[in-house]
């Protein structure tokens, strides 16, 4: 029951964010199953040269704990693009800023976001590149607020979301040869984790400081 009660706070708690964001209830929800769900997906797009990878492994890095899983006779590094936590916030974060005329706002936060986390960024043995997990959408919050209290909620989401994209991920591609990682997720190997986690607390963090 109690598993049961957490789990439905969580997924109200969510979709309240979405909801801050700027979008009903309904699409709301139909955006956090597929973040939830596409998370499990990672799209192959490119395999790094032939080297040793870590294998089952547990990393522990700033109080998060990454598994990494037994692999036999693995390849190299191959780069993954994560539906929940890449590919759907990122389409997500285009449409809020058409939808709020926010191109300007967006760009600039986004830069600024992408500055600061390129920085926090750095490589992770057997992991990848990895960004401490409450810096982003933090930081995100304050960019948001400061920029527009009215527009806080998708300026947060598109600031956060793109914003470590390209900070923790894109910018550190070249990095990620001779770390041992089996996958490197662009927008997190987790549900939680990377882009999505970023988005979502931003944009809540975002509303109330704004209020």
């Amino acid at each position: 029951v109690l598993v049961g009660l957490f789990i439905l706070l969580q997924l109200k708690l969510l979709r309240y964010a979405y909801m801050r964001v700027g979008l009903d209830s309904r699409v709301a929800m139909l955006v956090l199953l597929g973040s939830l769900l596409g998370s499990y997906i990672n799209i192959p797009v490119a395999q790094l040269a032939e080297a040793r990878v870590a294998s089952d492994e547990v990393i522990d890095f700033f109080g998060m704990r990454y598994v990494v899983p037994v692999e036999v006779d693995w390849p190299g590094t191959i780069i993954a693009v994560n539906v929940g936590g890449a590919l759907i916030p990122s389409l997500l974060s285009i449409y809020l800023l058409a939808r709020n005329r926010i191109w300007l706002l967006g760009a600039v936060g986004t830069v600024i976001v992408v500055v600061i986390v390129n920085r926090l960024a750095f490589p992770v043995p057997g992991v990848g590149i990895a960004v401490p997990v409450l810096a982003p959408p933090l930081v995100t919050a304050v960019v948001a607020v400061l920029l527009s209290r009215r527009l806080a909620g998708p300026l947060a989401y598109v600031s956060g979301s793109l914003g470590t994209l390209i900070g923790a991920d894109l910018l550190n591609l070249d990095k990620l040869h001779g770390l041992g990682a089996p996958i490197a997720s662009i927008g997190g190997a987790g549900t939680f984790d990377g882009i999505f986690v970023t988005g979502i607390l931003a944009a809540l963090l975002a509303g109330l400081g704004a209020r």
